[in-house]
């Protein structure tokens, strides 16, 4: 009778250690509770050359706490993965097909039958978004923009006819559809262009508010506190208020800890001079860069970690904002991967919660559940004040090493096609002319065309064959001109 008891007494010592291991196994998730999809939401970006399957993506995005995921196409392999869990997914329909969408109820149909109907109801769609900040491009303004909502109403009705209701519409608007851009302080004065207000946006609220939907907006606290030539502080921009930060709004006496909820009441407040202050707000994108170019001040990892840690914290609790208290919204952080492939300044790669690779940039819980004090520490950050040094544009590293001869050529040619001059040294006989390798030649050429034209907007990329350096590349007689001139 000894062993036999032994055994039974040993039971449920075994059964917790089965517990213990399973939950170790299973990392952060079981940790913190994310075996439910409550989490914020990831935009789920692919313009890399590199990034992981859409299945193990979807293991990275519940990895992570994520509740939902913005996939930026009807992409049939991405929807495929997300079948079967609890992901809600919102879908992008590309801003090229609008105006076909909106000239054709039979188009939209097409598109519904194609890209929606095949994936339910074992792939959560909830929203499909129509156009991406298709009012920021003002070249759109005579074709597309008048029928965003004619689009919208054609995709609507085919949804009813195939008796899907709970798939809601709307689109995505940056900031700068109000008069004041990212950065309207303050709040209670913030009002649509007039360019938009009467002929889109109103009808677009009047949809939104008719269907139930959101206002669908992309946030960035980031680009208004980069901007803010020292304004804003930093803490107030990453919900680090605590040191008694505050904002008062003058026409609304309503106090302000962070710079997100002053951008979100802004929305409402032009919203309500159009007669639609009721219609609910959602975050389309808001993040922090977690990297970017020397002359891009506060992107880093730190910064990146903290900022989405403490928004995810506190959309936890669905604190609203001052003007809407309690309200609850959709939340999606931008992104899911750093994407390498994305042009324009060195921040624009760097918005991923992972590394193409996968790897984790830092830790995070987006369900919100992980104190903050039980993160890692975090690398000090070493570009919170701008940088005052001499900067150069040159042929990036990992390019050099893997030369792709006629893309550097195409660059080289762009290069000393712009400016004035751009190329003269690398001729022959000129200062830089030696070495007369491709290599040489396009860093010289990289940097020479980005002196002369970055302050209209240039940037240090040229299809990610460059890169910014704070060492002289200059040698001997040839002398690269610095950003100090």
């Amino acid at each position: 009778m000894a062993a036999p008891m032994a055994v039974s007494r040993l039971r449920p010592l075994l059964f917790l250690l089965l517990a213990a291991f399973a939950c170790h196994a299973d990392g952060s998730r079981s940790r913190y509770g994310h075996g439910h999809a409550h989490g914020l939401g990831v935009n789920y970006g692919r313009v890399a050359d590199d990034i992981p399957s859409p299945r193990r993506s979807v293991q990275l995005l519940r990895a992570a706490g994520a509740g939902s995921v913005k996939i930026y196409d009807a992409n049939a392999p991405v929807l495929r993965a997300l079948a079967g869990t609890r992901l809600t997914v919102s879908i992008m329909v590309p801003n090229e097909i609008i105006v076909d969408l909106a000239a054709s109820y039979a188009a939209a149909d097409k598109w519904v039958a194609d890209n929606l109907l095949p994936y339910l109801p074992k792939t959560r769609v909830k929203y499909l978004l129509v156009g991406n900040e298709v009012l920021s491009d003002t070249s759109a303004a005579n074709t597309t923009w008048p029928r965003i909502v004619p689009a919208m109403e054609n995709l609507h009705r085919s949804l009813r006819r195939h008796g899907v209701s709970r798939v809601k519409l709307s689109t995505t608007l940056a900031m700068d559809a109000l008069v004041t851009g990212a950065f309207p302080r303050p709040p209670s004065a913030a009002a649509f262009r007039p360019d938009i207000a009467e002929a889109v946006v109103r009808p677009l609220l009047r949809f939104i508010e008719r269907t139930n939907s959101y206002y669908f907006v992309d946030a960035y606290p980031y680009f208004a506190w980069a901007g803010s030539n020292g304004t804003v502080p930093l803490d107030y921009a990453l919900f680090r208020g605590d040191g008694g930060i505050r904002y008062v709004d003058p026409g609304t006496g309503l106090v302000y800890a962070n710079l997100l909820d002053e951008m979100l009441d802004a929305v409402g407040a032009a919203m309500s001079k159009l007669g639609h202050g009721g219609v609910r707000i959602a975050i389309a994108e808001t993040g922090w860069p977690n990297g970017g170019d020397y002359d891009q001040i506060g992107a880093s990892v730190r910064n990146a970690a903290t900022y989405n840690r403490n928004l995810a914290a506190r959309f936890a609790r669905n604190p609203g904002t001052p003007a809407r208290p309690g309200a609850r919204m959709p939340v999606f952080v931008f992104s899911l991967y750093n994407e390498d492939l994305k042009p324009g300044p060195g921040t624009e790669r760097h918005w991923g919660i992972y590394y193409p690779n996968g790897t984790a940039v830092y830790p995070i819980d987006l369900a919100g559940r992980r104190p903050l004090w039980a993160y890692p520490p975090l690398p000090v950050p070493e570009n919170d004040a701008p940088y005052k040094g001499p900067i150069w544009c040159v042929l990036a590293a990992h390019a050099a090493e893997k030369l792709n001869e006629t893309a550097v050529g195409d660059a080289l040619t762009y290069a000393c096609g712009q400016g004035n001059g751009t190329c003269d040294a690398i001729q022959p006989g000129g200062a830089c002319f030696q070495p007369n390798t491709g290599a040489a030649h396009a860093s010289y050429a990289f940097n020479s065309y980005w002196q002369q034209l970055r302050k209209t907007g240039a940037t240090c990329y040229f299809n990610n064959l460059a890169e910014q350096t704070i060492k002289d590349p200059s040698y001997g007689s040839c002398k690269f001109q610095s950003s100090l001139g």
